[in-house]
């Protein structure tokens, strides 16, 4: 595989689509000659990932920032389906490969580290084992050597006595150690690109603090390539080099993280900024109102426009496009057209 050496991009997204079938209702679905309907989860996203960088995934809980992720690991459950756009990594278009390509690519040079470390790990086989199947699997060792390479991984990612731990099961670690583990067999075939989906849920503060200390010093030493998806801003702080916020679906900002944070633009960002706790010190902490839309049912305009305090007549009536605000910035917003 040819890596882009021109610009140092390891993953190139533009215009991303992934839609899920449904039936239509009604008589002609009753018998079974509907057409099916196509429901967009994710819509036109674009993104961008250099070599060494970290790129921050935000939003709320059904913006599509997971889906988004999934499509990029050739892992969109069905029946669900890429529906467009193109997908290039390493210089490779992915987006039309087959699972037997994938799973040569998924792994070995894209790890995954899935949301739910409980879900993600079998729960009758040894965490050792599950470290070392990463690396059967993409032929990088087997047997004894497997194991031992298994061991010096979970090391890596700071298990106390790794060599008698490694025999433990899922049950008798806690989750801020299987999150570890996860990792551990992520990045056992050196991948160029770590995909992590919500990687500190439902730790505490403490061992949420490790595991993103954790993942910068891996992306440091290992040369590895970030894609963190996150709810919390906090996450994009400390770990991010660039963020792209989600709303229903699409990229709605996107910039330099520090650029982002200090002045976002689109009013959807601004509000999940504000509702961070402790953002406004000595003030009640502030909520957007309502929820993320149903894909299956998106107003006809600006997705957000129901819950922005900014709207403006024309938000009900016209989807925004992006506009460019500045170098590297790029906001869908009616208010900022024109604005660059």
């Amino acid at each position: 595989m040819e890596a882009n050496a021109r610009d140092n991009t390891l993953l190139d997204v533009r215009a991303l689509a992934v839609e899920f079938a449904a039936p239509r209702r009604g008589l002609r679905a009753s018998i079974g000659r509907a057409p099916r309907a196509g429901v967009r989860v994710v819509d036109g996203v674009s993104l961008h990932i250099a070599r060494g960088e970290t790129l921050g995934l935000v939003g709320e809980s059904g913006s599509g920032k997971s889906m988004t992720a999934l499509a990029l690991a050739g892992l969109v459950p069905k029946p669900g389906r890429i529906a467009g756009g193109t997908v290039r990594f390493e210089g490779r278009e992915l987006t039309s490969l087959r699972e037997a390509e994938w799973r040569r690519i998924r792994g070995a040079r894209i790890g995954f580290v899935f949301q739910e470390p409980s879900s993600a790990l079998n729960p009758v086989f040894t965490i050792g084992s599950q470290v070392a199947e990463a690396l059967e699997v993409h032929g990088r060792a087997s047997g004894s050597a497997a194991r031992a390479r298994a061991v010096e991984l979970l090391d890596a990612v700071r298990i106390p006595r790794p060599a008698a731990r490694a025999d433990d099961y899922p049950h008798q670690w806690s989750g801020g150690m299987k999150q570890r583990a996860l990792l551990a067999a992520a990045i056992a075939c050196d991948p160029a690109l770590l995909i992590a989906d919500e990687p500190t849920t439902a730790l505490d503060v403490r061992i949420q603090a490790e595991i993103l200390d954790l993942l910068a010093e891996l992306r440091d030493r290992l040369g590895l390539s970030l894609l963190v998806v996150t709810h919390d801003f906090g996450v994009v702080e400390r770990l991010a080099d660039r963020v792209a916020v989600m709303y229903a679906g699409r990229a709605v900002e996107s910039g330099p993280a520090r650029e982002v944070l200090a002045a976002p633009s689109h009013p959807y960002t601004r509000g999940l900024l504000a509702s961070r706790p402790g953002a406004t010190p000595g003030r009640r902490l502030a909520a957007i109102p309502g929820s993320v839309p149903d894909p299956a049912a998106l107003p006809r305009g600006c997705a957000f426009a129901p819950r922005c305090p900014e709207r403006i007549e024309a938000c009900d009536e016209r989807r925004p496009g992006a506009t460019a605000i500045a170098p590297g910035r790029e906001v869908r917003c009616l208010l900022r057209e024109g604005t660059a």
